[in-house]
């Protein structure tokens, strides 16, 4: 299934609706573990809140995103990123690890990310992160969709991301050359502290864009959501990861 169109990414509402998104992922910086001196990529850093505390870790961090914004936000920081989409740069063999966080399953581009992400390790470095997996938000997506349908919107590929299976995943990543991947999924059904409308706001804003949602209809639109849905805890699913670039 294709992604939907990027989020107009707005840093303010992405710190206040998305905040749960870095708080969650500690156990993932644990897993990357990293060392002073080491050259980190991470890819779609974001407002930069997890690539802070790579940075504080004492690595040499660099953060990609293609958002403006937020990668004005996390200059905010004083972080060293720079605004690319993760399958457009152009490293090669500077990275002693790279890590990434509910951010792959937004690249439309995926073989080419992950071709990307290969060139731009050293060998035998790591590459350790998470994303939403198969099954991720099916009931909340399947609210969001029904509502849109009802109201006679065409849905097209739908407002679903990619979010593969730990073999899905694989076949991307072995065929750019990784080895030892090793991925599983999770339930983690999360809280959403500013409820669906929030959530949807910052996270499905692009996807109303594109099928033609005027702005005046979608607080009715995101209040029929959070009808149907029936709860303010969304059911998320997580495929954790690791894998390395070939000696």
């Amino acid at each position: 299934m294709t992604p939907p169109s990027q989020p107009h990414w707005k840093a303010a509402d992405y710190a206040r609706d998305g905040a749960f998104v870095p708080r969650l992922g500690a156990a993932v910086l644990e897993l990357l573990d990293p060392q002073s001196g080491e050259e980190i990529l991470d890819v779609g850093c974001g407002d930069g809140a997890l690539t802070a505390q790579i940075a504080a870790a004492g690595a040499k961090v660099l953060g990609i995103d293609p958002s403006a914004e937020m990668v004005a936000a996390a200059r905010t920081r004083g972080l060293d990123v720079e605004q690319v989409g993760a399958a457009e740069m152009d490293y090669e063999n500077r990275f002693n690890a790279a890590f990434s966080n509910a951010a792959l399953h937004w690249i439309k581009d995926r073989d080419g990310a992950a071709d990307a992400i290969y060139r731009a390790l050293r060998p035998g470095a790591r590459f350790v992160g998470e994303m939403g997996g198969m099954g991720n938000l099916a009931h909340l997506l399947g609210a969001i969709e029904s509502e849109a349908e009802a109201r006679g919107y065409a849905i097209g590929e739908g407002a679903s991301n990619w979010y593969p299976s730990p073999a899905g995943l694989a076949a991307v990543y072995s065929r750019a050359g990784f080895v030892e991947i090793d991925a599983h999924l999770f339930d983690r059904p999360t809280p959403l502290d500013h409820g669906v409308e929030g959530w949807i706001r910052t996270f499905r804003s692009g996807w109303l864009d594109e099928i033609g949602m005027p702005e005046a209809e979608r607080p009715d639109f995101t209040a029929s959501v959070a009808d149907r849905f029936g709860s303010d805890e969304a059911d998320y699913v997580r495929l954790r990861f690791t894998m390395r670039k070939a000696d």
